[in-house]
């Protein structure tokens, strides 16, 4: 399954004008670090080591954003996150990519015990072709778009870098809507 691109033509007077859009055939990650690995040390080089993981696992990173250093939502003492988005490519269903990024997790010592704790690595489906999945209340498989990803300025500007046009598939507001309620203050890209 490759990515479909769309040409978009405009005739003015004897000029032809072409942009070429890409269409809705795009998988998001957001990668999030705050804690230091026993093997690659700093979140910087946790979630670089992250992005080379999704691409072994099968997830062809096509691009990624800017790492950013973000506070932790909700606001607490923990460590300031190194958070990003890359944009993946695979013929894998939604629920094996979460598969996929649940393995990562765990290759990298992610362990879940408390919602919001700091962590090692957080990989999270931040879209998938547009869909939005059934499971609502988490109750049985993966919840896409990511339940929260619209409440985040650290997934919403980086994922804004990649594809500023980018509509919530439920909410069907652009990304410069959802960031108009948001202070992004706290969220500091980081120069590589």
């Amino acid at each position: 399954m490759g990515a479909r691109y769309f040409k978009y033509c405009i005739r003015q007077s004897l000029l032809i004008g072409c942009h070429i859009f890409r269409g809705r055939d795009m998988i998001f990650i957001g990668l999030g670090a705050n804690l230091m690995h026993p093997n690659y040390g700093e979140p910087i080089k946790t979630v670089t080591a992250a992005v080379r993981a999704l691409d072994e696992a099968g997830l062809k990173v096509i691009r990624r954003s800017t790492w950013y250093k973000s506070a932790p939502v909700p606001m607490s003492d923990q460590p300031w996150f190194v958070n990003g988005v890359a944009e993946v490519e695979t013929d894998k269903s939604a629920e094996d990519v979460l598969r996929i990024l649940h393995e990562v997790e765990r290759e990298f010592g992610r362990i879940r015990e408390i919602k919001w704790e700091a962590r090692v690595l957080d990989l999270d489906l931040i879209d998938y072709h547009g869909q939005s999945s059934d499971n609502k209340t988490q109750s049985s498989g993966g919840v896409f778009p990511h339940p929260h990803m619209h409440e985040r300025a650290f997934v919403l500007v980086p994922l804004q870098e990649l594809v500023a046009d980018w509509r919530h598939p439920i909410l069907k507001k652009t990304i410069s809507e959802l960031l108009t309620r948001m202070d992004i203050q706290q969220l500091q890209p980081i120069l590589e």
